[in-house]
């Protein structure tokens, strides 16, 4: 049976989709399963798990086509969209899963749950952000740094200013924010 995706769920944000798949499911199933998928505990199109065709058919959720999510060169977009997911539906239970993301072989998966890092506060991804520094993509070390401003503790710090080396031009301004706001922060934290 072919899922016909609506031009409204193609043309919704990630917000919105991730929004209408947990109204459709729930929000502890919703962060459940994308939990699952990042840590492949689960696979997309597991009979045991939400349907995803259906999810789309009643405008709840479409991470794709079904062929760009499956198959040895397109596997690590189905981690990605779990991770997007869990930046606009969030439990608490899923900071495992997204600290084990940031050392996904896919960078997109990486940086997305850095991201995720940013957005919820996932202080116990700060040592694994700050390993992120020395990643091959440019995008991920930015996403890191970031990550690293918000949940980076006095430890972090000398990681963060290293980066301000870094041979990439983003990179350094990233290390320079990520510096500042680490500074600020640590000192209201630690008089």
């Amino acid at each position: 049976m072919t899922t016909t995706i609506t031009d409204a769920v193609l043309a919704a944000t990630p917000a919105e989709r991730a929004r209408a798949a947990a109204d459709a499911l729930g929000d502890d199933e919703l962060t459940r399963w994308c939990g699952d998928l990042l840590a492949g505990r689960a696979a997309y199109g597991d009979v045991a798990e939400p349907d995803p065709g259906w999810l789309a058919g009643r405008a709840a959720l479409t991470w794709g086509s079904p062929a760009r999510l499956v198959g040895s060169d397109h596997d690590y977009w189905v981690r990605t969209w779990a991770a997007r997911t869990l930046l606009y539906v969030w439990d608490e239970q899923c900071a495992p899963d997204i600290v084990a993301g940031l050392q996904d072989p896919a960078w997109r998966v990486r940086e997305t749950c850095a991201k995720v890092v940013i957005r919820w506060e996932v202080g116990e991804a700060a040592d694994v952000a700050a390993d992120l520094l020395r990643d091959k993509n440019l995008r991920v070390r930015v996403a890191a740094l970031r990550a690293l401003a918000v949940v980076g503790e006095h430890e972090h710090l000398a990681t963060a200013e290293r980066a301000r080396d870094d041979d990439e031009p983003a990179v350094r301004t990233a290390a320079d924010r990520a510096v500042s706001r680490l500074r600020e922060r640590l000192d209201a934290a630690y008089p």
